[in-house]
């Protein structure tokens, strides 16, 4: 007993000195690339101040200027596709996907006019449930959008960040005569990405949008350079494919046993693997999430289910376009 007794006392020793020593490994030891893909996944997590625990602000910016100077480059995911869900009454399919350190979800929309923007009904003071926004548009599925800020840090996903497009109207603007990043689709149904004004909205004929970055994939061109500089983390994004079908995906993170997360390259990756020809990242992390008919499809980071967001990318049925 004795000896039991011993051996359990080395072996927590060991397991708490190394939780103890591995920050510092990480962040003061020779492996630079492990050092920046660490902050990177840290920085853009909801706690970055977390970096400052172990670098100065003036190192952290300092390394990662020095160390993610990396050219454009292109690399297969291997991808393991099954079918999980196939819609033949409204030209949806939904594919399982499993990358190297991801697992995640891929939904299929033969007509990109089925696609809209749906917002929460109480905009500027609370956001929504993604499933509540999926049926109380009249939809059958959906994803998280665009990025939302928090100015009475209540987290409630009241506000969305940037300009936001409905019916071709700009309907939340949070950021004045200045250009964003536009994510959204014209009167004809295709995917637009690109830098406009709230004012430019209605003569390129925008239907609907959001706001969120970076884009992944502009007229079948990679724009990620290195991993994306964001490190791994659960990924929501979109993208079309040259005969108009709309691609939707998320990718589960920050699930050790399960999926880590992937790096924007990971998600640009997938995009060109499904033969996108413009693709971009929408707001990520604790935000990931895709619906199908009620249901849940991805595993939730999140500790107490669904966030509220502002915003949602959601499918239509075909009886609802007619």
């Amino acid at each position: 007993m004795k000896r039991a007794q011993k051996f359990l006392y080395f072996l927590v020793f060991n397991i708490v000195l190394f939780l103890l020593l591995t920050p510092f490994v990480v962040f003061y030891g020779p492996f630079n690339s492990l050092k920046l893909f660490a902050l990177e996944t840290i920085l853009t997590s909801r706690h970055p101040q977390a970096a400052e625990f172990f670098l100065s602000k003036e190192k952290i910016a300092g390394f990662a200027k020095e160390y993610s100077k990396e050219i454009i480059t292109v690399e297969p995911v291997i991808l393991s596709k099954e079918h999980a869900i196939i819609d033949e009454v409204n030209g949806l399919r939904v594919e399982e996907i499993n990358g190297r350190s991801f697992k995640g979800k891929i939904m299929l929309i033969n007509d990109p006019q089925q696609v809209k923007i749906a917002v929460s009904r109480e905009l500027g003071t609370a956001g929504q449930r993604l499933t509540e926004l999926v049926t109380e548009n009249n939809a059958i599925a959906g994803i998280n959008a665009g990025g939302f800020y928090d100015p009475n840090a209540q987290g409630n996903g009241a506000f969305p960040d940037g300009i936001t497009v409905i019916d071709s109207i700009v309907i939340h603007n949070s950021i004045g005569p200045d250009p964003t990043n536009i994510i959204g689709f014209d009167i004809d149904g295709k995917l637009i990405l690109e830098t406009m004004s709230a004012k430019e909205v209605d003569s390129k004929k925008i239907q609907c949008a959001v706001t969120f970055h970076p884009n992944l994939l502009i007229e079948g061109k990679p724009q990620i350079k290195g991993d994306g500089g964001w490190g791994l983390a659960p990924r929501t994004g979109i993208g079309q494919k040259a005969d108009g079908t709309v691609i939707l995906a998320v990718i589960d993170g920050r699930q050790p046993g399960w999926s880590m997360g992937a790096t924007l390259r990971d998600l640009m990756n997938v995009f060109i693997e499904y033969g996108a020809q413009n693709a971009a990242n929408l707001d990520g992390g604790s935000s990931t999430e895709m619906v199908y008919k009620g249901q849940i499809l991805n595993k939730l980071w999140n500790i107490y289910g669904e966030r509220y967001i502002p915003t949602a990318f959601v499918v239509l049925s075909k009886d609802n376009l007619k």
